[in-house]
């Protein structure tokens, strides 16, 4: 296949009628003892549905997978520690409870690749295989509701604690895998609003 005709493949992955609104999203984070995809380790994974346009609390995923790698400088930022939580899965259990939890829905996460890449080398460590789910980036949707204008300095990288500062959401939990799902998923709420005030929106736009 050419690039050409995979990119245009690309455009539309749905059909036109499928609403946002309609469809599952999982928005999730990740909490790690460091930012190496080879050598540091998941310490939790957070997640939350997103459908109808309501952020589903009460179906809600949080697990803290059993592992041996801690760095004590990361501790301070998630306040994480080794022994937190008593009982833990193996990081196979985890990510099967992950896996089940998750289903084919769409995955939106601050930031995307890093933490999808942390979960695919974890899968990979256990011999599964890698995540195929569809995936948006609210870092990268962002951008797109910024106004288009030379007296308006854009930034190249926009953090969670800018969005969450931009769109009045209260960073209580901030640095806590389901406390920045949470965030996240807010923040991913106002975007498609903002969206929508521009033009016209169905779920493929949003991969545009």
């Amino acid at each position: 296949m050419s690039l050409f005709n995979f990119w245009k493949k690309e455009e539309n992955l749905f059909a036109d009628n499928i609403t946002v609104e309609e469809t599952r999203f999982v928005v999730l984070d990740t909490e790690t003892t460091g930012f190496d995809y080879d050598n540091d380790r998941i310490l939790c994974i957070g997640a939350l549905v997103l459908q109808d346009g309501i952020i589903s609390i009460q179906n809600s995923f949080e697990v803290y997978p059993e592992q041996d790698h801690y760095d004590t400088a990361t501790a301070q930022i998630h306040g994480i520690l080794k022994a937190f939580v008593i009982q833990r899965p193996t990081e196979l259990q985890a990510l099967q409870h992950f896996l089940a939890f998750l289903g084919d829905s769409i995955i939106i996460a601050h930031h995307t690749i890093f933490d999808v890449t942390m979960i695919n080398k974890a899968l990979e460590r256990n011999g599964l295989p890698e995540l195929t789910n569809k995936r948006l980036d609210t870092a990268i949707l962002y951008k797109r509701t910024l106004i288009k204008s030379h007296l308006f300095e854009r930034k190249d990288h926009y953090t969670l604690d800018d969005l969450a500062d931009k769109f009045d959401i209260s960073k209580k939990d901030r640095h806590t895998a389901l406390g920045d799902a949470y965030i996240t998923a807010i923040a991913f709420l106002k975007i498609v609003k903002k969206l929508k005030d521009k033009k016209e929106m169905n779920l493929n736009s949003l991969f545009r």
